[in-house]
């Protein structure tokens, strides 16, 4: 931009007889501030906004501050995830392979350190999946483990009909929907609970997957 389009810029910030950009304010603008927020501000003149040339020195640099910090934050926040991922490998794979090679299920280090392994359970439940899993709980008489909810949209003083059942809403015409899922925590603990009675379940259709997790008490 020359000296002309800058020149300009000032002359367009006037409102009601008084120039409220210098030419100099505009210099730094473009400098320190993208055109997108100082066309923004060139162009807000309905609200007669007067800003100084120190206003708009802070501006600037509180806006190049924010970008700073949102920078450092999306990188802090994608070293995280490789920790954790380090993390997960070291106590979910390396460190229980290590001690099962050692033939050992804990081990104490010199500090008074105890290392030692325990079994955690995963299952999930997909939605391309969730039909045969609900099917093999009914079946197989563990169908209070889901959680069943029906909504139903109603107006204004209809207080009555909402305590009306679902089928006899859906004969009246009246919209209903319904909701049905297993909680998380729910169907690991009764993955864990059937495997340690041996019982044979759908590995597949429940996602299951038993491993070793390591954990560090640390000595006092």
């Amino acid at each position: 931009m020359n000296e002309e389009d800058i020149k300009i810029l000032a002359e367009n910030s006037i409102v009601d007889g008084e120039q409220k950009l210098s030419k100099e304010a505009v210099r730094s603008l473009i400098k320190d501030h993208p055109l997108s927020v100082l066309d923004q501000i060139l162009s807000d003149q309905e609200e007669q906004i007067s800003v100084s040339d120190d206003g708009i020195q802070t501006i600037a640099v509180l806006a190049e501050s924010q970008v700073d910090l949102e920078e450092q934050i999306e990188e802090i926040n994608n070293q995280l995830k490789v920790l954790k991922e380090k993390h997960r490998r070291i106590s979910e794979e390396q460190l229980p392979e290590a001690l099962k090679e050692a033939g050992v299920s804990e081990f104490k280090l010199k500090d008074g350190t105890k290392v030692s392994t325990s079994t955690y359970y995963s299952a999930r439940i997909t939605p391309d999946n969730k039909e045969e899993a609900f099917g093999w709980l009914r079946e197989n008489n563990f169908a209070d483990l889901i959680k069943n909810t029906v909504s139903v949209s109603f107006g204004r003083d209809e207080d009555d009909a909402a305590k009306e059942l679902r089928n006899e809403l859906t004969r009246n015409g009246m919209s209903t929907t319904q909701k049905e899922w297993v909680e998380p925590m729910t169907l690991k603990a009764f993955v864990r609970e059937q495997v340690e009675k041996g019982a044979d379940l759908p590995h597949e259709t429940f996602n299951i997957y038993i491993g070793q997790r390591s954990k560090i008490k640390r000595g006092t």
